[in-house]
């Protein structure tokens, strides 16, 4: 009788804790969140399924891909301008135009809220940021170090010669000054292999194994190419360094190349400089270099960085300025509106620093590039300077030019981003708009510039060595 009451009292004791405890659970399970991925309900045999009432997997971000806009039909009352000539020209394409004088007068505004494709003029907030962060007379290094001993006796280093750095422009021509500062220290041959870290780019290669390969042939006076050898020439002539290097520089290599990391027990020979960074802007923006803008967007951050820098300094809405790439190409989105105080904040900056557009942009039918043969006529020669941009298939088609124009009333800062139809239309469009916005403003002026060619500007290039540490390995 005594085993059955205990057995009765531990039933009824269950029968309680289920019929009472489980209530906090089903309302925690009432009120708790959604899992991500819900119940699928299959459904089968019913000719029409009803659809499942939550979505099968729940969004957790709000971030989405820039898509192409929409063109809109144009009306008067979207351009704005007191000059009639301006106000019957016919623009081709889903455009938007923006021309004003440098103290914010407008000339004309067409659609200059609307969000284009700039195409590569995406490089002027990558040509901006980038020397907004590392300062305009930055200067890329390559170091050049070993593991080894040098044997004066036979001119040989016994050991590895690695190379580390990110210089987006090192080139032939810095391959071979090299080898002459390697010839300098006592080394012609080197027993060992050339180890370059996986930044290292040469000749605008993307690929470090094929810079490292590419390097180790230009370092040999016997494996290296026409075209290498005339960088040199080149070099030594605009450097004003002819005179003071007669010998051939060569340093033959009996190993193989690799990339790899440095190694914790490499000495620095010595460092070679990069000219400054504004020639190298200069450069990418006159030949609108898509590796060299990748690749100097990419120390900052990539495209996203760049984009923040540009709207934090602008005051831009980030919708205004969308950026997938350091370069323009494929989608990218810049209003006109944007991009004028793109161009305001970029002015100001090289006011500081005792520059102008000229000094990192090409200059219209004076220096080689994507302007050289435009606008170069009469009195329009030398007073444009400013970024290309084209695109023959993205966003069916895209030509952009934007940057300032030098008038008898003053200076002009001007943006046209023509979007969906034929790259020769535009740019042609953009060779007559140009010249009559000029025309409206007493007509075009020359801007004060000397023109310097790109090679004598790249050619400032330097070799440098620890402090007070110079390598004195030897055996």
């Amino acid at each position: 009788m005594k085993n059955f009451l205990i057995k009765r009292a531990f039933w009824v004791s269950l029968v309680f804790v289920f019929a009472f405890g489980l209530l906090p659970f089903e309302a925690a399970a009432q009120s708790s969140p959604k899992p991500l991925f819900q119940t699928i309900t299959v459904q089968a045999g019913k000719k029409r399924p009803r659809t499942t009432p939550t979505p099968l997997v729940t969004r957790t971000s709000s971030t989405k891909p820039i898509v192409s806009s929409r063109p809109v039909k144009p009306t008067s009352s979207l351009r704005k301008t007191s000059f009639p000539a301006l106000a019957a020209v016919q623009i081709p394409g889903y455009s938007g135009v923006l021309v004003e004088h440098e103290s914010g007068r407008v000339v004309i505004d067409s659609y200059s809220r609307h969000t284009f494709n700039p195409a590569s003029n995406v490089k002027v907030a990558t040509a901006y940021a980038v020397l907004k962060t590392f300062g305009v007379n930055y200067r890329f290094k390559t170091g050049i170090w070993t593991d080894g001993t040098i044997n004066r006796s036979t001119r040989t280093l016994v050991g590895n010669l690695y190379i580390s750095g990110r210089d987006p422009m090192f080139n032939y021509e810095h391959a071979v000054s090299l080898a002459n500062e390697l010839n300098r220290l006592g080394i012609n041959k080197i027993e060992g292999d050339l180890i370059t870290t996986d930044n290292f780019a040469m000749n605008f290669s993307n690929s470090a194994s094929r810079s490292a390969n590419l390097l180790l042939k230009t370092l040999s006076a016997a494996k290296r190419s026409r075209a290498a050898s005339k960088a040199w020439s080149s070099y030594l002539s605009n450097s004003g360094k002819y005179n003071a290097t007669n010998n051939l520089p060569s340093v033959f290599i009996n190993g193989d190349s690799y990339v790899e990391g440095l190694p914790s027990n490499v000495k620095m020979l010595f460092t070679h400089e990069s000219a400054p960074l504004r020639e190298i802007v200069k450069a990418t923006m006159s030949f609108s270099n898509n590796f060299l803008s990748e690749r100097l967007g990419g120390m900052l951050g990539g495209a996203y960085a760049v984009a923040r820098i540009v709207q934090r300094d602008t005051r831009s809405a980030p919708f205004e300025f969308q950026l997938q790439t350091c370069s323009g190409l494929g989608i990218n989105r810049v209003s006109p509106k944007a991009q004028m105080r793109l161009l305001r904040t970029f002015k100001s900056f090289l006011n500081r620093n005792r520059m102008k557009f000229s000094d990192v942009m090409p200059v219209a039918g004076l220096d080689n590039g994507t302007l050289k043969r435009r606008f170069n006529e009469g009195l329009e020669r030398g007073s444009v300077v400013g970024k290309t941009g084209t695109l023959g298939r993205t966003d069916r088609g895209v030509s952009t030019l934007s940057g300032e124009i030098t008038t008898r009333q003053g200076k002009f800062l001007f943006v046209i981003f023509n979007q969906r139809g034929s790259v020769r239309r535009f740019r042609s469009f953009q060779n007559y708009f140009v010249p009559l916005v000029q025309n409206q403003l007493g007509g075009a002026l020359p801007m004060r510039y000397i023109y310097v060619p790109m090679e004598r500007r790249l050619a400032k290039s330097r070799i440098s060595y620890p402090r007070g540490n110079r390598f004195r390995g030897e055996e």
